[in-house]
């Protein structure tokens, strides 16, 4: 047996700052994700009453984001989840740490990729606003992106500190001028018009609302993307947890603005029926197409800052289960010069851009947060309050106000939104588990045994 590597941020620099590392978060938060998911939350919804997805998504950030906090600031260290899992659930014994750090990284292995990719379709989506181009050429455009955020990110990370807090500043100015711009347009009956009457039943309505607040969520994802970075933030211990917190904040009251504003001046109807929300909105308040388009550009920029910050966090991913085995040795390597996982970036851009020629944005939404529920945001949040239970008096630099009820809420909501979207996704995030824990029992039989350090 090889001897036991521990999880140390070998060749990694702490230099983000909490400025950076909450422009990190952020872009990550926004993307393409608002402007593809308020139309299907409006159709689900059946109008304004979407706000309640929106609301029940940052409730969800909020009390899911707590549990993030408390854990990254305890071990601020590359790969996030990866660390977690194998920490609290190694605490009963080192079989267990292993098996679930095992199962994340390899459930990561999939869905990191098509989150990436998602996003590049989506973004290929909207730039057909600007340009007429057929499904190939989408394809094209989609991929393209790919390889230009890999080329962007093989750099030192004190670059793409200043890299994020420039794109953050694009992105936050941009959402700022579509809400000012309706508010002359902006009709409040319509807005808050939340009525539910053309639901038939609750339990149609519970549906419905299940699956739109999934929708909002992938929206709100990101919030923990500085605790893929821990080796390289600065004074974690503290801004980890304000970074999280902070970013949440900002980003759902930008949300929420956001939902009113363009339910104050469009029909919800014409919401629902469009590919191209934002662009038709700025076109309705300013009666003017070059407008429309310039705020098209500001949205693409805002697309790819967002996917620029989601490779970045899941890159270190593999190089941290390459540190204790649990991944191939070469995903450990640190760039001579520039101090940053380049083999594992080189990795999650290459297959995310194989993704992006293969599917369709459609159904990747759900699938790919369907896949993260149990392993990742259940299996963390109930183990926060095992390792409590466990070890009350552990040190923890952040505790979450009220415990354990915001890992109650999360892991309610959590599984609220699994239960209630369509049983193909159950059984795909399912069998996902499943081929994971059979890959795991190959490995350790024919593979090479490793053992987690916790």
């Amino acid at each position: 047996m090889s001897p036991v590597l521990s999880n140390k941020p070998q060749g990694l620099e702490r230099n983000l700052s909490l400025l950076q590392a909450t422009a990190i978060n952020m872009i990550d938060m926004v993307g393409i994700g608002p402007f593809v998911t308020l139309p299907l939350i409006a159709s689900l919804m059946h109008g304004p009453a979407g706000l309640l997805a929106w609301l029940l998504g940052a409730l969800l950030a909020y009390m899911d984001g707590m549990v993030w906090a408390e854990l990254g600031a305890k071990w601020p260290e590359a790969g996030g989840s990866y660390v977690f899992l194998q920490k609290i659930f190694g605490g009963f014994s080192k079989e267990w740490g292993h098996f679930m750090a095992f199962l994340f990284i390899w459930q990561t292995t999939i869905q990191a990729p098509l989150l990436i990719a998602s996003g590049a379709i989506g973004f290929s989506k909207y730039f057909s606003y600007l340009v007429h181009v057929n499904w190939w050429q989408q394809k094209a455009v989609s991929g393209a992106l790919v390889l230009l955020l890999v080329a962007l990110l093989y750099r030192n990370i004190k670059g793409i500190g200043r890299i994020s807090v420039v794109l953050w500043i694009i992105t936050g100015g941009t959402i700022l001028w579509l809400i000012f711009s309706g508010i002359g347009s902006f009709h409040p009956a319509q807005a808050f018009n939340l009525s539910l009457k053309s639901f038939d039943s609750s339990v149609l309505l519970m549906a419905a609302l299940g699956q739109a607040t999934l929708k909002a969520t992938y929206s709100y994802l990101g919030y923990y993307n500085v605790c893929h970075l821990g080796a390289e933030i600065r004074n974690p211990q503290k801004n980890i947890p304000r970074a999280i917190l902070i970013s949440i904040t900002g980003i759902a009251v930008l949300y929420l603005l956001m939902q009113v504003v363009i339910m104050g001046v469009l029909p919800w109807q014409t919401v629902a029926g469009s590919d191209f929300v934002v662009s038709l909105f700025f076109e309705r308040v300013y009666g003017s197409v070059l407008v429309a388009q310039i705020a098209t550009v500001l949205i693409l920029i805002i697309a790819m800052a967002s996917l620029f910050s989601a490779v970045l966090g899941y890159s270190r991913i593999p190089y941290a289960a390459a540190l204790n085995g649990d991944f191939f040795k070469v995903f450990a390597r640190v760039h001579p010069k520039h101090k940053f996982p380049h083999i594992s970036l080189l990795f999650i851009g290459g297959v995310a851009f194989v993704f992006s020629l293969l599917f369709k944005l459609g159904e990747l939404i759900t699938a790919i947060l369907m896949m993260r529920i149990l392993i990742q945001f259940v299996s963390q949040a109930a183990g926060v309050m095992l390792w409590h239970k466990r070890k009350p008096d552990e040190d923890r630099p952040y505790r979450m106000p009220w415990f354990p009820v915001p890992a109650i809420i999360s892991t309610a909501i959590w599984l609220f939104i699994f239960l209630s979207n369509d049983v193909k996704y159950m059984l795909g995030a399912m069998a996902v588990i499943v081929s994971g824990a059979l890959m795991y029992l190959v490995r350790k039989k024919y593979g090479e045994a490793r053992v987690v350090e916790v």
